[in-house]
């Protein structure tokens, strides 16, 4: 059977084109998480059979193929919960599955957490350390709390989410130097804090069941 799943649009509840940006957390072989996919991946491993759907129903999981997931989705087409992704492709629909296992791997997850400043500012939860203002990213820049000049180290203790007025304002000076308060000390995250912010949309729920307790680096493929 061909296996087309060529997008057309994404169907409400969700935005047109919402659905393709959600992310797929994927579990090996073991039952532990290794990445975090986009939705083209996830369905791409499905559809060549490397991976199946964990999906949590009736207070428990249960494991689908790309095909018996397809013919749920078909059941539950018609009553579509607000929380979840759709995606339509040419001749039906099929719902995101927020968690897929993949068949044939069983490598342990990364243990290495990167300081970058995409984790910066999810860490910061996109505010300006300073000022406590949420800015788009941007809008947003990262300040060195002891100055680089002064040997300061590009480390997660010495590195904060700043906006770029504020940014200038400190200069090359300490906080208390330039009259500025750090609204949090920063430190190092126990796990991605891309996976941080994840966490706190409720549609990704069913995350917590593989990430709770685990302070290693889930590896993003979006």
């Amino acid at each position: 059977m061909r296996r087309d799943v060529a997008v057309a649009h994404s169907t409400p509840p969700s935005p047109p084109g919402n659905s393709l940006s959600c992310s797929v957390l994927v579990l090996n072989r073991l039952y532990m998480a290794v990445h975090v996919v986009n939705v083209r991946r996830a369905f791409g491993l499905l559809c060549r059979e490397l991976a199946e759907v964990i999906h949590f129903q009736q207070g428990q999981f249960a494991t689908y193929s790309f095909d018996s997931w397809r013919e749920l989705g078909e059941l539950l087409a018609e009553a579509k919960l607000p929380g979840d992704d759709w995606i339509r492709a040419v001749n039906f629909e099929i719902q995101v599955p927020r968690v897929i296992r993949l068949l044939r791997f069983d490598r342990l997850p990364k243990q290495k957490l990167h300081l970058n400043r995409r984790n910066v500012l999810a860490r910061d939860g996109h505010i300006c350390q300073y000022c406590g203002r949420h800015f788009p990213t941007h809008a947003l820049s990262i300040d060195h709390v002891m100055p680089r000049s002064r040997g300061g180290a590009t480390t997660w203790e010495n590195v904060v989410c700043a906006c770029l007025t504020c940014n200038v304002k400190k200069g090359g000076r300490t906080p208390r130097e330039a009259r500025m308060k750090l609204i949090n000390s920063p430190v190092r995250p126990k796990r991605n804090p891309m996976l941080s912010m994840k966490l706190n949309d409720p549609k990704y729920e069913s995350w917590r069941a593989w990430l709770d307790g685990a302070h290693w680096e889930v590896g993003a493929r979006d």
